[in-house]
């Protein structure tokens, strides 16, 4: 079930028997020669429905602009500043929260995102600690990573190894094709990119990482991987969510 394919009716009645959603947050940003702009908000975006299909719980729409600021060297890269998605993300919840929602499942695709929303979840929660009075039931939030499960990490390895790289990888790339096979870009690349060593500003990274890519080399990535990576990491997160939705 998807917030933006509901009426109001439907997460009225949603919220009868269930407080939770899943919140897929990414990035629009360059993933080199072949990578998708928008790999980084696809990837959670197509996990998180599954895994609401999966559990039964409301998906809202992906929050798909991120912190990016060393890709703007890249043409069509967009960025929130730090303290932008802060908000955005304090705002949506308290938005959701006046309904009756009360357990927010981030689910990320973006690396550059984890502190910053870790700090938005942080002023959130003190904020309901900072509350003149305890409520029945507090407000909580909790962030996970598409790709950081012991299902997701062993098919990378096993398929792709050194050459996963660390930006544009070759399981990240997968799950792009596997979801959308009608634009796949298929690229000659001459070897896997130049090692990760450390970022600065925009022009650095376009200087130490000249074609975008980072360590890998996703001439290597496949629509059928890609459908094993999410079909991992949907069976990894379900009892996270789970888990996570049942707490007192």
């Amino acid at each position: 079930m998807q917030l933006s394919l509901s009426t109001w009716q439907e997460v009225e009645h949603y919220l009868e028997s269930r407080s939770g959603i899943i919140m897929p947050v990414g990035s629009t940003e360059q993933h080199g020669p072949g990578g998708l702009i928008g790999t980084d908000a696809i990837c959670p975006e197509i996990v998180a429905r599954r895994l609401g299909e999966e559990t039964g719980v409301l998906v809202a729409p992906t929050l798909g602009i991120g912190v990016a600021q060393h890709h703007l060297g890249f043409s069509g890269s967009m960025c929130l500043r730090p303290s932008t998605l802060m908000s955005v993300v304090r705002d949506c919840v308290v938005s959701l929260a006046r309904h009756g929602f009360d357990r927010f499942f981030f689910l990320n695709g973006h690396g550059g995102n984890i502190a910053t929303i870790h700090a938005a979840i942080a002023e959130i929660h003190s904020e309901v600690s900072m509350r003149t009075r305890p409520v029945e039931r507090s407000l909580r939030c909790t962030l996970s990573n598409w790709w950081d499960s012991a299902g997701v990490r062993s098919i990378s390895k096993e398929l792709y190894g050194a050459d996963e790289g660390e930006h544009a990888t070759c399981s990240e790339v997968s799950v792009t094709w596997f979801a959308f096979p009608d634009h796949i870009k298929k690229v000659n690349l001459s070897g896997r990119a130049p090692a990760w060593s450390g970022i600065h500003d925009s022009d650095d990274y376009r200087r130490r990482y000249p074609d975008g890519r980072i360590g890998s080399l996703p001439s290597l990535s496949t629509p059928d991987a890609g459908r094993r990576l999410v079909d991992a990491s949907v069976k990894d997160l379900a009892g996270k969510l789970n888990r996570f939705l049942d707490e007192p």
